[in-house]
Formats: structure tokens, sequence, C-alpha cells
């Protein structure tokens, strides 16, 4: 009696599955659009932030504008000049080039706007060139009076207590 139920059990299991057979549907996967970084948008952007880091430990030089020595303002004029943006040699009239941007909107080749030594002051004095944005994180180059060409970050409370504003030079680039 077991054998003819094992049988049986079997033989109709074998057949559901064989008449169940629906053929097979490919699941096609959903292509989302990337989101176009600022690189692709303005490729030359990256090309100017590259050369800006090739710069790095160069020592600074107060009206510095070669790589024998960069004064910040020097640095960031030197590095869009080579892609054919013009800047003034000054940090605060620098911080009149482009459009002014919100710090929530800030983008890789925008210009970084501080006050000098005074904290209190409202003038700006001095400016690096921003290399990348991750959430929250502004990452910029400049040429500082201590440790010449190198990175450093806005959230660092010196940067943040100097902060003076953004300015977004990249369209002059696209420009070009």
């Amino acid at each position: 009696m077991k054998k003819v139920l094992l049988t049986v059990l079997c033989t109709v299991s074998f057949g559901i599955a064989q008449a169940q057979t629906i053929p097979t549907v490919t699941k096609v996967p959903t292509v989302t659009p990337k989101e176009t970084s600022f690189y692709e948008q303005i490729p030359v952007v990256n090309e100017v932030i590259s050369f800006a880091k090739k710069h790095l430990s160069i020592r600074y030089r107060s009206g510095g504008t070669t790589t024998r020595g960069f004064d910040c303002s020097g640095f960031t004029r030197f590095c869009y000049s080579q892609f054919g943006i013009s800047l003034p040699h000054s940090s605060a009239a620098q911080g009149t080039v482009g459009e002014a941007v919100d710090r929530e909107a800030a983008q890789p080749g925008d210009l970084i706007l501080f006050k000098g030594h005074d904290a209190g002051g409202n003038r700006i004095g001095h400016v690096g060139m921003i290399t990348e944005v991750i959430g929250d994180q502004v990452k910029f180059i400049h040429s500082a009076w201590s440790g010449g060409v190198r990175y450093d970050y806005l959230r660092a409370s010196y940067y943040q207590r100097r902060f003076m504003g953004i300015r977004r030079v990249a369209h002059l680039l696209a420009e070009k």
C-alpha cells in the first residue's frame, strides 16, 4: 500500500509540475538615469583641480605667483590662468568674480573665501579652490602661510570662524 501511495504521489507531483510549466519571463533591469556629476557637466573643472593638486607642498611666498612660491590668490590665479580664466591678484578682488553661491550649493572648482588673520573683521583676506564636496564636508586646496599649498576642510574651526563665502567661476571655464 505504501508503494502504491508513493508511486501515485510521485506521478501526480510530476504531472502538476509539467502542467504548470509557464514560459519564463526574463526580468528586464530598470535603468535609472545616472545623475550627471559636476565634473561631467564641465569637464575642465576636473582638469583645473588636477592641475592644482600637482602643486601640493609648494611653499608659501607673500605676493608669490609662480611655482617658486604662491600666496593664496596667486595660487588660484595661477591655476585658473592655465585654463584661460583671468583672476585678479588679491583675494578680496577674487571675491567679486563670478557669482555668489550658497555654502550648501558649493561644487568643486568654486572659489572659497575667508577673512584674513582677524576673525573679527569683515574683509576677505584668503582664498582657496574647492576640490571636493561630500555631504556637508567641503575640502579645498590653497596656499597657506603655514604649510604652503595644501588641503584643508571648511569644518575646521579656524576656517569656520573666518568663512566669508563661495564664488562660482566654473561657468567661465565652460564658456571657454
